[in-house]
């Protein structure tokens, strides 16, 4: 795996140096992460209280509750605590990510189809394989995760082949086109919905309300490997995407083999929300809202952004689905609904405020 190339110039050595408080930055949202991932491992119908979590962990001995306390941490809490804070950060990198690519901070894969895409495959794979491929189960690779990421590969190139011409990225094409997108895969949904059995469509309901009820650690481990992808690109893409937002031909005059930046950018965001949607079903509003607030606090630049989304859409949506299996316990609330709470006002606050800078 190699750099995307940069020809060297001026100045530049400086400005590929990290800010001086990106270290410390970075740190506040790891510490962030483990205080919100040391509450939810705590709290829900069988709870743990914070006295007992380190004998849980096999860190000091424990009592008459043990074993107990660790059934619960291991085989329930945990997985479910490490899978949401995997989703997240796929989510809010691949929003950050394609906002550097469309160069505009509405950018969102579930608002503008890429979700919708993914899930849609996801949902064919549920009903068309126990009708035309009864021995897929017997494959050695998960064919959810792979659905998926084929499902959002195909919606993102579309919409970039949509919403890009010349070198420009219409704002209004880019959103027009998304609801295209969703429109015809929810036209889709809607025929797998009419086709699906009863536990099928429980499993397409899963989908499009989003869900991490189900985690396990072999979810976890399905995953994993688009998570390892997807990190191990953002050093690779971070200087490209900076010089991206001043254009494509000042990217391609600054050294930036563009064609090539946009291929790696378009497969890492179908690897990343594909594996999201395979696994937790749309969950919106986490690619969209995450950028952005870090934009606001740590500045533009995608080397302290990226790594920072991740960490930081790590603890929001493990926040989110902390509040969704106990704000209505025993009953267990869709995270999804928890997270378009959240997002939908902050979503139409920044709708507001690009009306305010164009004076409208």
């Amino acid at each position: 795996m190699t750099a995307i190339p940069v020809r060297r110039t001026r100045g530049s050595a400086s400005r590929a140096l990290p800010r001086p408080g990106a270290a410390l930055a970075l740190g506040v949202l790891a510490i962030l992460l483990l205080a919100v991932a040391v509450v939810s491992s705590t709290v829900g119908p069988a709870g743990i209280p914070l006295q007992r979590l380190a004998a849980a962990l096999g860190l000091t001995q424990g009592g008459a509750d043990l074993v107990r306390d660790q059934l619960v941490l291991w085989s329930v809490r945990l997985p479910r605590i490490v899978l949401a804070a995997m989703v997240g950060a796929m989510l809010a990198v691949a929003g950050a990510v394609m906002q550097g690519l469309f160069r505009n901070p509405l950018a969102d894969p579930a608002l503008i189809g890429v979700s919708s895409g993914a899930a849609f495959a996801a949902a064919s794979t549920i009903v068309m394989t126990d009708r035309l491929v009864p021995l897929a189960a017997l494959l050695p690779v998960d064919l959810l995760p792979v659905a998926a990421f084929l499902g959002a590969l195909i919606a993102t190139v579309a919409l970039y082949r949509i919403a890009t011409h010349s070198g420009r990225t219409s704002i209004a094409i880019l959103l027009l086109g998304g609801l295209a997108i969703a429109a015809m895969t929810n036209a889709g949904l809607g025929l797998l919905v009419y086709l699906a059995n009863d536990q099928q469509l429980r499993d397409i309901n899963f989908w499009l309300l989003g869900s991490l009820g189900g985690a396990t650690w072999h979810r976890v481990a399905t995953i994993a490997p688009f998570l390892l992808v997807t990190l191990g690109l953002l050093p690779l893409i971070a200087r490209g995407l900076d010089l991206l937002s001043l254009g494509e031909s000042e990217a391609f005059h600054a050294g930036i083999a563009v064609e090539r930046l946009k291929r790696i950018v378009i497969v890492l965001i179908a690897a990343a929300i594909g594996a999201a949607v395979s696994v937790s079903g749309v969950i919106g509003f986490v690619g969209i809202v995450i950028p952005h607030l870090l934009r606001i606090v740590i500045g533009p630049g995608h080397r302290l952004l990226l790594p920072a989304s991740a960490l930081l859409g790590a603890a929001l949506l493990l926040a989110a689905d902390t509040v969704a299996r106990t704000i209505a316990a025993p009953a267990e609330l869709p995270i999804g609904i928890v997270t378009a709470a959240i997002g939908a006002p902050f979503f139409l606050g920044l709708l507001l405020r690009q009306r305010t800078l164009v004076g409208l």
